[in-house]
């Protein structure tokens, strides 16, 4: 990618004053790494205060950390991200939503705009998230995409935007897009954990509350709750070079951030407290420097108490979230472009298979219940159990087939 980007719009008009010579060689540091793509150096830049500086250094920085291929034409990018027949794909059952949340789509960045300028912002947004969608069908729309996607559209040049939102949705949020809401609810189950271990005290007033309040920021990786383009850029330079589950250190630094004021409120008041824990991604990063704060306090925290260390990863975390699959920075992550879409799909579908195989358990222990007896239930269980697992594996070839039909049989002869 070439060196001499054209600034975007916000930054022609966030200052006019010439930039300082640590600035001048910050940047030109970047953009070496750049050429190299050096990962570990863009990663560490992007962790360190100012990350990548301006939105015409992201657009050579961001798409190295997503993965992309050094050169891209806009007709032949890998994972089939690019071309121009989306319009005669089948239509995605979200399309509709889609609309309604591109309808309230940049309210607070870019600043100074026309309406013609809004609603042509407002028609390359849905363009790039429907066209996507119809690429690839079985990805879930979920409400607060369209925040995420509006960075990209902002930051990246045209050429870019569709791959860097494939690989995003596939490799770095995919547990929002599947057909379930309860992956993200497993995520949030990670921050009572890490906050009960850096501040017990705290996390005990905090403990009546329930961490839904973290979701809308975790979903949209803080997109619609930062209201700021320069700081919600400035964050997305450090979660694309950390690992997916850095969000949720980001949330905990936010609520540590903010002890004072949460212990004052009353414990009995949850609903009050949180109101204040949801609000915290808006008003976290609004004091100067702030941001940056939170930024060195959710790596500490990482460093302090690795998510492997949480029950909650072992025990809530399916094996192929993302959380997990993007664990090994340079290896099996996001960031190493021989992990291609289609893995991302993989995964999708494993995870799929799972969330079906836990709606059909919770269906026989709904139908154990509704045909239960007084007496002999803890047999029954266990009889069911083992038609479960038979179940699970399949069909059963010679003597595990009969004796498959001899424990249904059983079942039949229980529930008469």
């Amino acid at each position: 990618m070439d060196d001499s980007i054209e600034p975007s719009l916000d930054e022609k008009t966030a200052n006019d004053n010439a930039p300082s010579d640590a600035e001048d060689k910050r940047k030109n540091l970047i953009l070496q790494a750049c050429r190299q793509r050096d990962l570990d150096a863009l990663r560490a830049i992007a962790q360190s205060p100012g990350g990548f500086l301006t939105d015409s250094v992201r657009q050579q920085a961001w798409p190295i950390l997503l993965g992309l291929p050094p050169s891209l034409d806009g007709k032949s990018e890998p994972d089939g991200a690019v071309s121009s027949s989306w319009e005669s794909l089948p239509r995605h059952p979200d399309e509709d939503q889609v609309q309604l949340d591109v309808n309230r789509a940049f309210i607070y960045y870019p600043p100074n705009q026309t309406p013609s300028q809004l609603a042509h912002q407002k028609s390359l947004l849905s363009t790039l998230i429907v066209s996507l969608l119809r690429r690839h069908p079985y990805l879930c729309y979920f409400q607060g995409y369209h925040d995420i996607a509006q960075v990209l559209l902002l930051v990246l040049p045209p050429d870019l935007r569709l791959a860097a939102l494939t690989r995003l949705s596939h490799l770095h949020i995919r547990d929002f897009m599947l057909p379930s809401l309860s992956p993200a609810i497993a995520q949030l189950r990670l921050i009572p954990e890490l906050l009960s271990l850096a501040d017990p005290a705290l996390w005990r007033h905090l403990s009546l509350t329930q961490p839904f309040f973290a979701l809308s920021g975790t979903l949209t990786m803080y997109a619609h709750d930062v209201t700021s383009q320069c700081d919600i850029a400035r964050l997305f330079d450090v979660l694309l070079a950390r690992d997916p589950a850095f969000t949720v250190y980001l949330f905990a630094a936010m609520v540590l951030s903010r002890r004072a004021d949460l212990l004052a409120t009353p414990r009995d008041e949850p609903e009050l407290l949180h109101s204040m824990l949801s609000k915290l991604p808006a008003a976290a990063v609004a004091p100067p420097d702030h941001l940056e704060r939170l930024v060195a306090g959710a790596a500490d925290l990482e460093a302090r108490f690795p998510p492997e260390a949480l029950p909650a990863w072992r025990n809530a975390v399916s094996r192929w979230s993302v959380l997990k699959t993007a664990r090994r920075p340079g290896e099996g992550g996001m960031q190493d472009a021989r992990v291609g879409v289609e893995q991302g799909r993989a995964w999708f579908e494993k995870q799929v298979g799972e969330l079906r195989w836990e709606e059909r358990k919770v269906e026989v222990r709904k139908y154990v219940w509704r045909h239960r007896r007084p007496a002999g239930m803890v047999g029954a269980a266990v009889l069911v159990g083992v038609l479960a697992v038979l179940l699970r594996r399949g069909p059963l070839p010679g003597p595990a087939a009969s004796g498959f039909g001899y424990v249904s049989g059983l079942l039949a002869r229980w529930w008469r």
